[in-house]
């Protein structure tokens, strides 16, 4: 596990260790009721005992015992602003939609402007024999403003030859450059800021010796041989990830520098992530080897948390992918489980809005929990996806945010999620809302992908 890309997390790669010593351990823990802790009964996943309690030694101030979760009562997506009850699909798509939406916008993520006029698109590589000729790589510019190369993102896109064309895709940011994703030597070197601390990475820039760095978290072969295309942008390019009061990146495109401070609810960087998917989503509905009604958005860790705001705030991507997500991604604030708002505020304040401070350590008093924003995608088809070993992120709140946006699927006529309880270690369980818990760490594994093809398969194929 890198801790470069993760939410500073104290777990550490020894405590593996503890689950070796706990084989056998995880029993199932009951969805609890929306009001109460939730409680060990039977059936599924459950946390490692030893794990739990050694990082509660380590760690005596965070929550990783399910015991200390303190009662709480989620908000109900399908209660109106004025205390109405949404009983309809039109109440939904034509009022109480759009009040949560707002909500996480004027709370959580923050205001992102709208497509900008002067966005540009220039083709600067096509190779139509890429990967030993299975593969049409494409590499793409992505201008923000008229007249200006930078800021400027570039998208890397892998087309499987021998489809049929148009194809869907899956689309993600990445974290330590496009040339990171695979060795392939035609890929261009990302020229962008880059987070120390990585493969190949000096004085916070590129070099050759980062290209597929992160292979191991983008199968791109094993996704061509599904029939599925690949497009992937540097998260650095849109934004750089630190605190520089919004100085670089595309804010400053768009902010009013003429106020003293920004407005508590002006955007911060996964607002920004977020946006520059949209302006990828521009491009490729503009290419004809790719099915733009077929993008799949999906996102790691803060990328996961993008992610999913991306498929909230925009309704054209299909189909929603969260990886490990934790805090202000798929989990639950209310439990302050593992990382809370507070820790996470402090430790990346230009992550969200200014207004979410004000809840730091009052998650009560949010007037929306994640499961809302998991019900945005309704009802487009959505994944969440938890790791055994990441009690950071909180698997279990990342569960039960899936269970509690399903009555709003159910509302819309569509399954949601086809489980009351956890389900067992490496196993999923699917219907328009996906969750599975894996063997492991915080990280993107083969089983993840596996899962999240099979799951395309079943929604972006029959379209």
């Amino acid at each position: 596990m890198k801790t470069a890309d993760r939410d500073t997390a104290p777990l550490s790669l020894a405590l593996a260790l503890w689950l070796l010593a706990a084989a056998g351990g995880w029993h199932a823990l009951r969805g609890g009721e929306a009001a109460q802790p939730d409680r060990s009964t039977a059936g599924g996943w459950k946390a490692s005992p030893a794990l739990s309690e050694d990082l509660s030694r380590r760690s005596p101030g965070t929550i990783y015992l399910e015991e200390k979760v303190p009662a709480y009562t989620l908000p109900d997506p399908l209660a109106s602003a004025d205390g109405t009850k949404v009983e309809t699909a039109a109440q939904w798509k034509e009022n109480r939609r759009g009040e949560i939406l707002e909500l996480f916008r004027k709370h959580v993520y923050g205001r992102a402007p709208s497509r900008p006029e002067g966005l540009s698109f220039e083709v600067v590589d096509k190779e139509a024999k890429a990967l030993d000729g299975s593969a049409t790589r494409k590499q793409v510019i992505v201008r923000f403003a008229a007249g200006r190369d930078e800021p400027a993102m570039e998208v890397l896109i892998y087309i499987p030859n021998g489809r049929r064309r148009p194809v869907p895709a899956f689309l993600g940011l990445n974290f330590q450059g496009n040339h990171s994703v695979h060795p392939d030597p035609g890929i261009r070197l990302g020229r962008s800021w880059m987070r120390p601390g990585r493969d190949g990475v000096v004085d916070n820039r590129a070099t050759e010796k980062s290209r597929g760095a992160a292979r191991s978290r983008w199968p791109i072969e094993k996704i061509l041989a599904r029939g599925y295309g690949v497009a992937t942008v540097y998260y650095g390019d849109i934004d750089p990830d630190f605190h520089d009061e919004f100085r670089n990146g595309v804010h400053p495109l768009f902010d009013d520098r003429s106020l003293e401070r920004r407005p508590p609810d002006a955007w911060g960087s996964i607002a920004a992530w977020a946006w520059g998917l949209s302006r990828a989503l521009d491009y490729l509905e503009t290419d004809s080897d790719i099915d733009g009604r077929r993008i799949a958005v999906l996102g790691h860790s803060r990328l996961g948390k993008t992610a999913l705001w991306a498929g909230a705030s925009d309704e054209r991507f299909a189909l929603v992918i969260s990886n490990n997500s934790g805090c202000g991604g798929a989990a639950l604030s209310r439990r302050c489980f593992g990382e809370t708002v507070e820790r996470i505020n402090r430790s990346f304040p230009h992550w969200f809005c200014e207004n979410f401070k004000r809840y730091n350590g009052r998650e009560s008093e949010l007037p929306i929990d994640q499961h809302m924003l998991v019900a945005l995608m309704a009802p487009r088809p959505v994944y969440i996806a938890s790791a055994d070993q990441d009690l950071w992120a909180d698997p279990r709140g990342e569960f039960l945010s899936a269970l509690h946006a399903s009555p709003v699927y159910r509302l819309l006529g569509l399954e949601g999620l086809p489980a009351k309880e956890m389900p067992p270690l490496d196993r999923s369980v699917e219907g328009t809302i996906g969750y599975h818990v894996r063997s492991g760490g915080h990280d993107v594994k083969d089983y993840d992908w596996e899962r999240y093809m099979d799951f395309a398969d079943r929604h972006l194929r029959a379209r």
